[in-house]
């Protein structure tokens, strides 16, 4: 068996370091640049169109840009003659006809049929509750981790989780990539994901940590990883292939939610094995931690 053993931990430093100058740097460029917040986030007209046969959606977003309407959104909605047009401006009287005016030499019967504003508190509000989501998450989680094994693995657990989510929105940030509604439900989503993956490695640690009695925990820690690397294969590329498909066919609305799925699939799944497990063998988390407890008026096996 222990010839088949991956040694995991033998490169734990060099990631550690790895993952501390990722985080560092999605900090800085979330400090200096920040995200590039959708019309969800900072207000905006939205607009529905009705074409008569289904336009292209880059035609319509060239089109727009030629005629002043940068940064505009365009996606189809339902039927494929109806698309959904996001601006980032008020709405005034004119406006939706101004989008219809310009988009008339593609299709001169598209006519508009609804027309919403986003105001800009409305934005913030969502600003506040997205963020107080993401923090009241973490901190449910490092207690369920606590009480579902030791509190030692919950630090691992939150701080795994803290790793893949700043560095999600970092590469976000970097890259000016927008950040909307469906990147923050992708967010919370890869929460979760990436969580499951911790809980089943943490699952095995405990369970070898109770049975492997003279291993070291290095040596329990790189077994454990290694039982569970089948299952982590399995899972992270059955998901990324279906993300990825997503991304591919799903259209505009979908392409940020896969966006931060790919990526946080990839760091999440990285994280359960170099961050949450490290971190736990870094707090010097051994058997007697992982011990059940002995009920009262029981008796306790002393022997060998």
């Amino acid at each position: 068996m222990e010839n088949r053993v991956i040694n995991f931990m033998g490169i734990a430093k060099p990631t550690a370091l790895l993952s501390l100058l990722m985080v560092l740097a999605s900090i800085v460029a979330l400090a200096v640049k920040g995200l590039t917040l959708g019309l969800d986030f900072t207000g905006g007209t939205s607009l529905e169109l009705e074409f008569s046969a289904a336009p292209e959606i880059r035609e319509v977003r060239e089109t727009l840009a030629s005629n002043g309407f940068d940064k505009a959104v365009i996606q189809t909605f339902g039927a494929d003659t109806a698309v959904l047009v996001r601006l980032q401006q008020e709405l005034t009287d004119t406006l939706g006809q101004d989008v219809v005016n310009a988009l008339s030499g593609l299709d001169s019967k598209v006519k508009l049929t609804k027309a919403d504003y986003v105001g800009s508190q409305v934005g913030e509000e969502l600003r506040e509750d997205g963020g107080l989501g993401l923090l009241l998450a973490l901190l449910t989680i490092m207690v369920y981790v606590a009480m579902r094994f030791q509190f030692k693995f919950s630090v691992g657990a939150v701080v795994a989780l803290f790793h893949d989510v700043t560095i999600t929105l970092g590469v976000f940030s970097i890259l000016g990539w927008e950040f909307d509604l469906n990147v923050l439900a992708a967010i919370l989503a890869l929460i979760g994901y990436s969580l499951n993956d911790t809980i089943v490695v943490f699952d095995r640690i405990r369970e070898n940590f109770r049975k492997l009695r003279k291993e070291t925990p290095v040596s329990i820690v790189n077994i454990s990883l290694t039982d569970t690397l089948s299952r982590t294969i399995m899972t992270g590329v059955t998901t990324l292939l279906v993300v990825v498909a997503l991304y591919l066919f799903g259209g505009e609305a979908l392409v940020g939610f896969s966006k931060a799925l790919i990526i946080g699939i990839l760091i999440g799944t990285y994280s359960s094995v170099y961050i949450a497990s490290n971190l736990a063998l870094m707090m010097n988390v051994t058997s007697e931690d992982l011990m059940e407890p002995v009920k009262e008026g029981a008796q306790v096996d002393d022997r060998p």
